[in-house]
């Protein structure tokens, strides 16, 4: 297992798919603007062989070494010609023979964001989000990013803001905090979203909407305003709608450089799940979305 008194930075897990390259771009920036080390980490389970007591032989080993070592320099190179001169002050490469998801989750305990491409090697394209993804959205111990192969598309819109999901529970507290950060080490605006409620209320009758929107406006504005202080370069734009926060936080997030979300929402507990909406937008988004977790 990884030795819990190194610090790895920025994480980012590369297999030598297309959308590990986008996520390797991402994170290479990421790093770069918080002049973080990055740690390029490849990790390869070791087959099952029919027979359990027989070892593996030398020459299998010799070559899954050889290819990994490979993936693992064709990342570094990315890395290189993403940042050039501007690369992080240190980057680091990391090869495990071990599953890939216990690999990355144990190093998200001593690391400030781990990054993953949406989809990996062998993950269909009708899949939304790959196995490694979606446990580390589940059980990271840090900030997770996850980085589809489109993210291209945005890469164009340098000075697009950034999107937070805000629903007033504490999970969306620290997604605010990651996103205020974000905006001003990206020198960019924040667009902060809130829903009066997770369900769909089209065909909800007689409601004092007026009231409701007011109020809802209020709790926005308290959530914001100790965050707004601490951040006066991040302009902030306030955005209250009626329901379908996931719904709302795609459309707009096509109009956005980042997306961040809390890891679970509304009467979440702690030992809970992915909140749907948060599950929606990583799955869904084209623009990288970060979920917010802590240890």
């Amino acid at each position: 297992m990884v030795d819990g008194k190194q610090h790895f930075g920025v994480v980012v897990g590369v297999d030598g798919s297309a959308c590990s390259d986008m996520a390797v771009r991402w994170a290479a920036r990421e790093a770069a603007m918080r002049k973080l080390r990055l740690t390029v980490v490849h990790a390869m389970a070791t087959p099952a062989l029919a027979w359990p007591a027989a070892p593996m032989p030398a020459d299998v080993r010799q070559r899954q070494e050889v290819d990994a070592r490979a993936i693992i320099d064709d990342a570094v190179r990315i890395v290189e010609n993403t940042i050039g001169d501007g690369s992080p002050a240190h980057i680091d490469s990391q090869l495990f023979f071990s599953a890939p998801v216990p690999t990355l989750v144990d190093m998200s305990k001593d690391a400030d964001m781990v990054v993953v491409g949406a989809r990996g090697q062998g993950t269909v394209r009708r899949v939304l989000l790959g196995s490694v993804a979606t446990v580390l959205i589940h059980h990271a111990h840090c900030p997770v990013a996850v980085i589809h192969h489109d993210a291209s598309s945005q890469s164009r819109a340098v000075h697009a803001p950034v999107l937070v999901g805000i629903d007033g529970s504490p999970a969306s507290e620290l997604a605010t905090a990651v996103a205020f950060e974000e905006a001003s080490l990206r020198g960019t605006g924040l667009v902060a979203l809130h829903a009066w409620s997770d369900a769909d209320m089209a065909h909800v009758p007689s409601m004092e909407w007026s009231a409701m929107q007011s109020a809802a406006e209020e709790i926005l504005a308290e959530r914001l305003a100790g965050w707004q202080e601490r951040y006066p370069d991040v302009s902030v734009q306030r955005i209250v709608v009626y329901d379908r926060p996931a719904t709302h936080l795609l459309d707009r997030s096509e109009l956005a450089q980042l997306v961040v979300v809390g890891s679970h929402g509304r009467g979440g507990f702690a030992g809970m799940l992915l909140g749907s909406v948060s599950t929606a937008v990583a799955n869904a988004a084209r623009a990288p979305v970060i979920v917010a977790r802590s240890h």
